[in-house]
């Protein structure tokens, strides 16, 4: 019975991821239908609005970087199953996530608008794209084991995990972190950037290069190959070589 329990949970806590992920796509493109979205008229002065939007942030990026550091997961496993581990983390990210969005006071003004249609349809292309990109990105390195769906699957068969080998496929050849370029898109494409929104890409930012270092810290710890493909392959900017500097390159 324990075994379906956990199974069920991983699932329920993958089904809450997903219908977040798509709630943050509505969320930061302002789309219609949905009850609250990252822009729209103020209801606090600036200030208490500012403080709660920074808080919001806060809890998310503690959230999200503590529980992912392998000496919290040591102490967790004493508490949850081990199988759970990785479920739990993504259900506690997807309520921080919630807790973002129902919680959230737009600021009001703007930063920038774009008037060119050709401009806003490529903002518009840059923001589905980003959203393309993180979620491809998650299959490339297995997307059921980031998501603790591989977990409790394993625990429900009755198998050990077993951790998955270093690989660098697809986009992964280009930059460290493909997933992370396409937050990037996501939160900075847009026609119409106010304040909020600006609030929340650079907060965003200044998280996704702060949390970059501590996971690649881990990351060397855990596959020590690690070391070498980081300097191999850039961190976020592909480095495009010319067809006859790479030609040159092959005849030496």
């Amino acid at each position: 019975m324990k075994r379906y329990l956990i199974f069920l949970y991983g699932i329920a806590s993958y089904v809450g991821f997903f219908v977040t992920f798509l709630y943050a796509i509505a969320f930061l493109g302002n789309l219609p239908g949905v009850p609250r979205t990252i822009d729209g008229p103020p209801e606090l002065a600036s200030g208490p609005a500012l403080a709660i939007d920074l808080l919001l942030l806060t809890i998310f990026a503690v959230q999200h970087s503590l529980m992912a550091r392998p000496a919290f997961k040591a102490l967790w496993t004493q508490i949850i199953p081990v199988a759970a581990e990785r479920s739990t983390y993504v259900l506690f990210s997807s309520l921080a996530l919630t807790l973002l969005f129902y919680f959230w006071q737009p600021l009001g003004g703007d930063v920038w608008t774009l008037e060119s249609r050709t401009g806003q349809w490529l903002m518009y292309a840059g923001f589905a794209f980003g959203w393309v990109l993180l979620l491809y990105s998650t299959f490339l390195i297995n997307h059921f084991d980031l998501f603790g769906l591989r977990q409790v699957w394993l625990q429900l068969r009755g198998k050990a995990y077993t951790d998955l080998p270093f690989k660098t496929p697809g986009a992964y050849r280009l930059v460290r972190h493909p997933l992370y370029v396409g937050w990037f898109f996501a939160i900075w494409c847009t026609p119409q950037m106010s304040v909020t929104h600006m609030l929340f890409a650079l907060v965003t930012a200044a998280y996704i290069v702060a949390a970059i270092s501590f996971e690649e810290r881990d990351l060397i710890d855990a596959h020590p190959e690690y070391r070498d493909y980081r300097h191999q392959v850039p961190k976020l900017l592909p480095r495009f070589r010319s067809a006859r500097g790479q030609q040159a390159k092959d005849a030496v």
